[in-house]
């Protein structure tokens, strides 16, 4: 795929539709080539000839209250039909146009992936960052998942025949489809489909924790729970290793895609760093918010104190690591943004080729939450047929997260390391009326 420039503009173009970005991809004819006389003198001017389309597609047949509130029908994607350098000066002069709110240039965001070790390295299989969480007491007296709950997993894909996976996933998406992949990209980095199937194991391994059916592995957090594979992340070399990359828009058309498909709640097990412009994933996740979609992200693994997005937006809940003593991981990001640590190192689940490793990052911390939020929501409908909201799921998670020292909120821990047996009595006791 050509470069390409993200335009938001102040009010929609009117009287005209335009096609969605992907349906362009292999028919090029049905594209249109002008947005705006403003517009379209700026990009004559520099002799960039260009495709308009739409930069997400409505729901349903028209725009809902939800995408026109968020903005979402105001954005244009402007695809170069020839491979050109982008100027700063044709951005500055979008940028002082009247009628335009907001431009950006697509670009690539890179993800670490975690280094996977085989199930050599023990003959255990860890039941221990389980154990941390009460998942089998949690599992035993409350609930083991509702097929009517659907976490997506927006990641490097799913191993789409793993026998745990059998049982739990939905028909997913590839939104991988990368600026000039060349020799830097490998495996599927042009495959806008819909398979999302997983070449890197990141995702498979994230899957495993939320929602593996426990035949070679602990159980995951919510087996009956629906999985949605979502893969917005291609393999990208970084000298000897593997890196997740993908198109930050592309991702942002993942969210939305996940959300439009009946998403309770997604796991985003990556981050990336503001780099200028409006902040990455805001408008999506605004429009998630708008849904009652709960976003679970992993803080990220700098040990610093640094902002990692989506998990820094306000609304994400953002997901530490701690070790096998309970002690914060040093490789966990921390501040303000994060709001829970989960176990994260040496985490045992699935991986490619039906296969099973250990991980350890942030990335799989993020999932135990994010199954915790499917707990909450299952246990609700199935105890009082009730449809739990975002802003509850967040109150009960903090209100019985186990804390690190006297402070409400820490620094590197947030609310405390996650108790789900505590969330779901908690839960039970406002169900049953007792909490007001």
């Amino acid at each position: 795929m050509k470069q390409h420039i993200k335009l938001k503009l102040k009010q929609a173009i009117s009287g005209v539709r335009f096609p969605h970005w992907p349906n362009i991809l292999n028919q090029k004819a049905t594209a249109k080539t002008n947005l705006h006389p403003e517009i379209d003198l700026i990009f004559a001017k520099y002799q960039i000839p260009i495709w308009v389309t739409q930069e997400y597609s409505p729901s349903g047949d028209n725009w809902d209250a939800a995408e026109l509130a968020t903005g979402l029908n105001r954005i244009y994607r402007l695809i170069l039909q020839r491979n050109q350098e982008i100027i700063p000066e044709l951005i500055q002069e979008l940028s002082s146009q009247s009628l335009v709110e907001e431009v950006q240039v697509g670009t690539i965001a890179q993800a670490d992936l975690p280094e996977f070790l085989p199930t050599q390295m023990s003959v255990v299989t860890d039941r221990r960052s389980r154990d941390t969480i009460h998942l089998d007491d949690a599992q035993e007296l409350f609930t083991q998942g509702n097929p009517e709950i659907t976490v997506a997993i927006l990641d490097t894909g799913v191993d789409l025949y793993h026998p745990e996976f059998k049982h739990t996933l939905l028909p997913g998406y590839d939104f991988v489809n990368i600026i000039d992949g060349g020799s830097k990209f490998v495996g599927d980095y042009l495959g806008y489909d819909d398979d999302p199937e997983d070449e890197v194991g990141h995702g498979t391994h994230v899957a495993g924790i939320i929602a593996a059916k426990g035949e070679g592995m602990p159980m995951g957090v919510v087996p009956k729970c629906r999985i949605l594979p979502v893969r917005v992340l291609g393999a990208m070399k970084r000298g000897n290793k593997r890196v997740g990359a993908g198109l930050v828009d592309n991702i942002n058309s993942g969210i939305k895609w996940a959300i439009d498909q009946g998403a309770n709640i997604i796991n985003m097990s990556l981050g990336i760093q503001h780099t200028g412009g409006g902040l990455p994933h805001q408008e999506v996740v605004d429009y998630a918010q708008r849904r009652g979609v709960t976003i679970v992200a992993a803080s990220g693994n700098d040990g610093q104190e640094q902002l990692y997005y989506p998990g820094a937006l306000p609304y994400v809940i953002a997901v530490g690591a701690v070790d096998e003593l309970g002690n914060m991981a040093n490789f966990s990001t921390y501040g303000k943004q994060v709001d829970l640590v989960a176990p994260g190192t040496n985490i045992y689940s699935t991986y490619l080729n039906h296969d099973y490793a250990f991980s350890t990052g942030t990335s799989h911390a993020s999932p135990f939450v994010a199954g915790a939020v499917a707990m909450l929501k299952s246990y609700a409908l199935e105890k009082g047929g009730k449809h739990l909201s975002d802003s509850q799921v967040k109150y009960l998670l903090k209100h019985t997260a186990d804390r690190i020292d006297s402070r409400f909120k820490h620094r590197k821990a947030g609310f405390g390391k996650l108790n789900l047996i505590d969330a779901l009595r908690l839960l039970e006791y406002k169900l049953l009326g007792k909490g007001g």
